[in-house]
C-alpha cells in the first residue's frame, strides 16, 4: 500500500485575518479556537424568507459597530440547520453555509455557523474542522499569516 503525500502544513497563531471571498468579506479578524469543532461568523437578522415556495436564509454579516459591515443582505438557497454547541457548551440551533475562506493565503471551501457574536472579542471563530491537516496553531503568535503573504 503506497502512503499518501501530504501537504505542507502552514504555522497560524492564535488570532489571524481572514477573508471571505464570495461573501465579499475582507481582513477579519478571526479567534483561532482548537476547542471548536465549527467555524463560526457573526451574523444578525438572520432569518427565513419563502420564495417560489422554497426557504431562502437571510442575513446581515457583522453588525453596524464593525468597520466592515455594510447593509447588504446575503441570500442562501443551499444551506442547512444543526445543532452546534455554543461557547458554553449549550446545543442550539444554527444556519450553516458553505463558503470559502481565505486564511494564511490558502482558499478552502468549509462549512460556516451563522450565530450572534456581537458580545464576543472576535467576529469569526476559527474551529478544528477548517483547521484539520491544513494548519499547526502556535499561541505564542498572533497574526503569522498577515506576515508570511508580506514576505
Amino acid at each position: 500500500m503506497k502512503a499518501k503525500k501530504q501537504k505542507a502544513k502552514t504555522l497560524i497563531g492564535r488570532r489571524e485575518s481572514v477573508d471571505f471571498p464570495k461573501l465579499g468579506l475582507m481582513g477579519i479578524s478571526a479567534k483561532i479556537d482548537t476547542g471548536a469543532y465549527t467555524t463560526a461568523l457573526h451574523c444578525h437578522n438572520i432569518h427565513l424568507e419563502k420564495e417560489n415556495g422554497k426557504d431562502v436564509l437571510c442575513f446581515k454579516l457583522l453588525d453596524p459597530t464593525l468597520p466592515e459591515y455594510n447593509e447588504k443582505e446575503h441570500r442562501f438557497y443551499d444551506f442547512d440547520e444543526r445543532e452546534i454547541k455554543n461557547t458554553s457548551g449549550i446545543p442550539e440551533k444554527r444556519f450553516v453555509i458553505k463558503t470559502q475562506v481565505k486564511l494564511a493565503g490558502r482558499i478552502i471551501k468549509s462549512l460556516i455557523s451563522l450565530t450572534d457574536r456581537g458580545n464576543m472579542r472576535y467576529p469569526v471563530l476559527i474551529g478544528r474542522r477548517l483547521l484539520h491537516n491544513r494548519f499547526i496553531v502556535d499561541v505564542s503568535f498572533t497574526d503569522l499569516s498577515t506576515e508570511q503573504t508580506q514576505k
